[in-house]
């Protein structure tokens, strides 16, 4: 239940507890609320006091939506409460208001020296039981002991909760004292805006701002009290199929346009031979990527149910396959929640989504935010990059062919009708038996053909020639789809088997 708690200095706070927490906790946390000592919190409810710390706060009275006024008791009084002697019935009275004649104002001898204060409650019960309010370590014993706190800490501040969950203490004092720091610079701010000029730009600002914020938290605890499902995650629809006899779990998406496929699912499943190049571009959505093909025809077994539909290979996919509105409308398929049952409506078979646990691991509920892992891949993604780069560089300076003439620059000159006087400085290699040539016409009429030299332009090297070529394709061939590929060896394997599988 929510209690609103209001102090004397107009400090308003809501509290969500539970009825049977007891006086004596519900102070501990009004101690992290307003920062006074729990042992001088009294609260008063109905014009009231509060006396017995140890029942619930529902024993007492207070029921949802009630509000308490919380009284700070000063330590002065208290201490001149203990220490007032025995004056029969004027026992428990305070007198140090009173001024005696012949004595300052500044209360001194009772205590010892007037400097001596300080001293006696740095080493008093209550300032220790202050020290614990800013102390990491008990503020964490406190919400660890007290699961239903516990629970709201979740949802209210998950920022300090997954600190929590760390179990490091000094991640969770982090947090803490970063949190504190950003309340303590709001209370000054909204003490500028009341103390500023009514009609000052930046006071108006500031808020507009808060009055933003507050209608903010008011709508999130609205729809805390009356929609909580709509903070739960909703599991996505998958199902078990079959693709080329293999087994695969399809994500159905009636958002997405076509069917699509990852490239290494389409590789398990082997059709990655059926690949149309012809149809490679980009998909874009929330993110782009590429598309390598299409796969005109496959055949998807459901159930019992074999239906036809094309394919569109993406490279850089998460999950395996993705059933689109294009399947969807051709075989008249429809989500049934209710049954949570997806219909096939040419044949009337129906097939149950997937449970949370037989998801792939793409699709399960992770505590690791996307964020990261998204920031986490790029930069790996970067490292690789600029590293490919450099290899390039440097191999490309290694292995170059420069074209010297006297009378005229030819980009790439025919061999056959070279001319004596241009000079040739040649590093390209051909096979293991080439040899460079520094002067006079080749030995090799193919040494200075572009098609069986690597250029300063290609982005590929030798190696991962030679490493293509170890296949049982030409060299030719080789160099020719890399740089249709511009450097990919991946697409550039998968089109050299493509072609070497036709009939």
């Amino acid at each position: 239940m929510k209690v609103t708690v209001s102090t004397l200095n107009d400090d308003i706070f809501v509290l969500d507890v539970s009825e049977d927490l007891e006086l004596e906790n519900f102070k501990a946390f009004c101690e992290i609320e307003s920062g006074f000592p729990a042992p001088e919190i009294v609260i008063v409810h109905n014009g009231k006091p509060l006396i017995d710390d140890k029942k619930s706060i529902k024993t007492h009275g207070v029921r949802d939506g009630d509000v308490v006024i919380l009284q700070h008791m000063s330590t002065s009084s208290s201490q001149a409460n203990f220490s007032a002697p025995d004056n029969g019935p004027l026992v428990g009275l305070d007198f140090s208001a009173i001024q005696v004649p012949g004595q300052s104002p500044a209360r001194g001898g009772g205590a010892g020296t007037s400097g001596g204060g300080g001293g006696s409650r740095s080493g008093s019960p209550l300032s220790s039981q202050w020290s614990q309010v800013n102390d990491p370590a008990h503020v964490r014993d406190l919400f660890l002991a007290n699961p239903d706190q516990y629970a709201l800490l979740k949802q209210n501040n998950p920022l300090l909760a997954d600190a929590l969950a760390t179990g490091r203490l000094e991640d969770f004092a982090a947090m803490l004292q970063q949190q504190m720091a950003e309340r303590e610079r709001r209370q000054e701010q909204r003490l500028r805006m009341m103390n500023a000029h009514p009609f000052d730009t930046e006071a108006q600002r500031l808020i507009a701002d808060e009055i933003k914020r507050k209608n903010i938290e008011a709508n999130m605890e609205a729809a805390m009290e009356y929609n909580p499902e709509t903070f739960g995650t909703v599991v996505m629809l998958y199902i078990n199929c079959k693709v080329n006899g293999h087994k695969v779990k399809a994500f159905v998406d009636s958002g997405a346009q076509t069917t699509i496929m990852s490239a290494a699912c389409a590789e398990r499943v082997n059709i990655m031979r059926l690949v149309d190049t012809r149809w490679s571009g980009y998909a874009k959505g929330v993110g782009v990527q590429r598309i390598l093909g299409r796969v005109h025809m496959v055949q998807v077994q459901i159930e019992n149910d074999f239906l036809t539909t094309s394919f569109s290979v993406l490279k850089e996919q998460p999950m395996d396959m993705l059933l689109g509105l294009d399947m969807l409308k051709r075989h008249q398929c429809s989500i049934d929640l209710e049954k949570n049952v997806l219909r096939i409506g040419t044949t009337g078979t129906e097939t149950q989504f997937l449970a949370e646990q037989d998801l792939p691991e793409c699709a399960r509920l992770s505590t690791i935010s996307n964020e990261d892992e998204l920031l986490a891949s790029s930069a790996n993604q970067d490292e690789l990059l600029q590293q490919a780069i450099k290899d390039s560089i440097s191999t490309s300076k290694r292995k170059t062919t420069h074209y010297l003439c006297l009378s005229d620059e030819i980009k790439y000159p025919n061999p056959l009708k070279k001319r004596k006087d241009c000079s040739v400085t040649n590093t390209c290699e051909i096979g293991a038996g080439a040899t460079p040539s520094t002067s006079g016409p080749p030995t090799n009429l193919n040494r200075l053909d572009p098609a069986n030299c690597i250029l300063p332009s290609d982005t590929f090297t030798e190696s991962e020639v030679k490493e293509l070529i170890s296949l049982g394709f030409t060299r030719e061939q080789v160099i020719s789809e890399l740089r249709r590929f511009n450097g990919d060896k991946k697409q550039a394997t998968a089109a050299l088997f493509a072609k070497s599988l036709r009939f």
